[in-house]
């Protein structure tokens, strides 16, 4: 078998009426912040509130009767799992998921909640792919691979039909990568409709497994990223053979841009990503002259993020814009002096969050006081002159 236009036209015609075509809209604010056009394609707007759910179906409607009647099994970190766990239900196909440990909680629950058996095994995606493969053997199911499958790449392949409908002009496709399904079927379909369009990968730089691939090196992938959901250590051996000749660059992605993305989303276009699913953002970022003057597709690709994760994320890029700061003071100890400091910070239009008072720290005087007060203010600027107010006033803050 091998991937091509047909084949993803073919899945679009199965797919059709099943799940959501999803809009794909331009951004006026993202556009001006990151010096590009940008049009987004709202994935995290399907029903398991992620595109994975495409390939999963196609690969469904596409098994034989006994297939379907001895059910399907799968190594996922959420957004297969839930496509597969949904779509399977619908069609009375029993599913089995096996996740790793660090799989988001809001992931394995919904998997759980749409019908599928979870199992939980392993540290890693690696480690769950093993344990699958096993009680594939065992139990005599089908396995139903996250990305390195065919008909996973057609369904997810789709996606680019749509967006090149509603958007004809896109000039380049940051595309986030994992395994590499997504980025396989968007390729394939964007480069048959429209050859001179330009696939740039995007992966989270703990995890460069299509990057250390394309240079003939070693991944050396690890550590607590946001994006989970391409957090690969090896990228499949079939999208590899099929991206490859289709791509033109990949970028690898720090942590910060990743959750400035989600932010953005959250904050300017009011939905939610969770950290894989803003990594083509992500890109315009960390990249912006890659991208300025073009026309870029975005796809939001999922929407499944941990809710206090995402609150965590919020508040971070709170501090990151200083619209957070906690300011150290250090001043005699003596009553109403904090009342005083209280009063030039709110004069000046400020909100106290939080006040810590430490007489015990041995680098202040015996008979002085530190306080470490976290403000809230509009802008860095704001900031700024709040503590420019406090110095006039005899009590010099620095940041901590």
């Amino acid at each position: 078998m091998t991937l091509d236009l047909a084949a993803i036209q073919a899945a679009a015609g199965r797919l059709k009426g099943q799940i959501e075509r999803t809009p794909c809209r331009h951004s006026k604010t993202l556009s001006k912040i990151t010096g590009a056009e940008v049009w987004v394609k709202f994935e995290n707007l399907q029903f398991t509130a992620a595109y994975k759910e495409r390939g999963a179906l196609n690969k469904l409607m596409l098994l034989s009767e006994a297939e379907k009647s001895k059910g399907v099994i799968a190594a996922s970190a959420g957004n297969h799992a839930q496509g597969l766990a949904y779509h399977g239900a619908r069609l009375g196909v029993p599913v089995t998921i096996v996740m790793p440990k660090t799989t988001p909680f809001v992931k394995v629950q919904h998997t759980r909640d749409f019908g599928a058996t979870v199992v939980i095994e392993g540290e890693t995606y690696d480690d769950a792919n093993a344990h699958a493969r096993k009680l594939r053997d065992e139990q005599g199911l089908t396995f139903v691979h996250p990305f390195d499958d065919y008909d996973i790449m057609a369904g997810q392949g789709t996606i680019a039909l749509e967006m090149l409908e509603d958007a004809p002009d896109l000039e380049i496709l940051p595309v986030p990568i994992g395994g590499g399904g997504l980025i396989s079927g968007v390729a394939t379909a964007a480069k048959a409709l429209k050859p001179d369009i330009r696939i740039v990968g995007c992966e989270p730089a703990m995890y460069p497994s299509f990057t250390a691939r394309m240079r003939g090196v070693a991944a050396h992938c690890g550590g607590q990223t946001i994006a989970e959901g391409v957090a690969v250590k090896q990228v499949g051996d079939l999208t590899y053979g099929v991206v490859r000749p289709l791509i033109d660059d990949v970028l690898l992605l720090e942590e910060p841009h990743l959750e400035q993305a989600v932010s953005l989303y959250c904050n300017v276009e009011k939905t939610i990503a969770e950290g894989a699913g803003a990594a083509s953002l992500a890109a315009l970022l960390a990249y912006p002259e890659r991208f300025r003057g073009k026309k870029c597709g975005l796809i939001l690709c999922g929407g499944n993020i941990d809710t206090r994760l995402l609150a965590s994320v919020l508040t971070r890029e709170l501090v990151r814009a200083q619209r957070l700061a906690s300011l150290r003071i250090i001043g005699d100890d003596r009553p109403g002096l904090l009342s005083t400091v209280a009063s030039v910070i709110g004069t000046m239009g400020a909100n106290i969050i939080e006040v810590n008072h430490n007489r015990l720290a041995l680098d202040v005087p015996a008979k002085g006081a530190e306080f470490d007060i976290t403000i809230e203010t509009r802008d860095a600027q704001h900031t700024q002159d709040v503590m420019q107010a406090l110095r006039e006033s005899g009590y010099p803050p620095r940041v901590v």
